[in-house]
């Protein structure tokens, strides 16, 4: 059966709306009031914490977000819960409900370790000792013989690869799409411009980019775990295969450029220590031509990758509190 064709994206990038609009009626003056002082104390806010939380021990700062998040997580995103709850129950009907609810609080708390954990991830270039590395040859190696396409799954704290790859001399390339919130946003540029990533547009202006970049013999890294509009779109969880995400542009992009997929993952050891997983290359098989059952061939062989892992470490998947949709 013919896969659904995907949908192209496009970002756009909002526009601040003039100042002189601050003291206009109607939708003009609310969306300028919005941004430019609503927005701000949010911004103001999310600055001062940033930089706070840099003076305090970098366990603090974790420990610190595991609070915040066991806190406020029950308490202002009940939608949230809600989707966690029943997204559990159908990847794991078999067990009781305590254990399910259990699991959902421990990533409460590693959800809110993330929040607060920008603030001490440039102090892991100097800590060795709390990232352990596990086979990175498989990446290394695959690297001397061609492009690759680094598939990382958002597990622990996935912001360490980066540093990790810095390290070995190697600069990945991602498609970036800014978190909501200018502070966020600077923020988050910030920390991953000082790791050595370079940036590709996001959407399908990005996606043209990474396929040159691939075709330049370069690393290209991106994430096929994910959740859209509250929606999760990989792994695919006994669904079908289809095209809407990025398991199908990973394997689309590996085709096209004969690049080779890397996967790796990262999880929480202890607090504010990681143990960071580098998987054996995944080089699909030559096809003779290349039709939509090819396809969905190809994106079941990376999801049958990445979802053994992600189910093994739910409560530390970022996308949990999403909902899963139907077949």
């Amino acid at each position: 059966m013919a896969l659904t064709k995907r949908k192209a994206w496009r970002y756009v990038e909002g526009e601040a709306p003039p100042l002189a609009s601050l003291f206009a009626g109607g939708l003009a003056g609310r969306q300028a009031r919005r941004y430019w002082v609503k927005d701000n104390i949010v911004n103001g806010i999310d600055l001062a914490v940033h930089f706070a939380l840099r003076l305090v021990p970098m366990d603090t700062c974790s420990n610190a977000g595991a609070w915040i998040g066991r806190f406020a997580i029950p308490r202002f995103h009940e939608v949230a819960v809600r989707r966690g709850k029943a997204t559990l129950s159908r990847i794991l009907p078999e067990q009781p409900e305590a254990e399910r609810q259990a699991l959902l609080e421990r990533n409460w708390e590693a959800q809110g370790r993330l929040m607060t954990e920008f603030s001490a991830l440039a102090r892991l270039d100097a800590a060795t000792d709390r990232i352990t590395v596990h086979d990175l040859h498989h990446l290394t190696d695959a690297v001397a013989r061609g492009p690759v396409i680094l598939v990382g799954m958002h597990l622990g704290n996935w912001e360490i690869g980066s540093l990790i790859l810095k390290n070995t001399g190697l600069r990945p390339h991602i498609n970036y799409t800014p978190p909501k919130g200018r502070a966020k946003a600077w923020i988050s540029r910030r920390i991953r411009t000082r790791a050595g990533v370079a940036f590709l547009p996001p959407g399908a202006q990005g996606t043209r980019l990474a396929v040159k970049t691939l075709r330049a013999g370069k690393v290209v890294s991106m994430f096929c775990d994910e959740g859209v509009s509250g929606q999760i779109r990989g792994p695919l969880f006994g669904r079908a295969p289809h095209q809407e995400g990025n398991l199908a542009v990973a394997v689309r992009m590996a085709r096209i450029t004969n690049a080779t997929i890397c996967p790796w993952y990262n999880l929480r050891r202890d607090g504010f220590r990681f143990d960071c997983f580098f998987l054996p290359p995944l080089m699909l098989p030559a096809k003779d031509r290349a039709g939509d059952g090819d396809l969905g061939e190809d994106i079941a062989r990376l999801n049958a990758v990445i979802e053994p892992v992600i189910r093994a470490n739910l409560e530390q998947w970022y996308f949990l509190d999403n909902a899963l949709p139907d077949a």
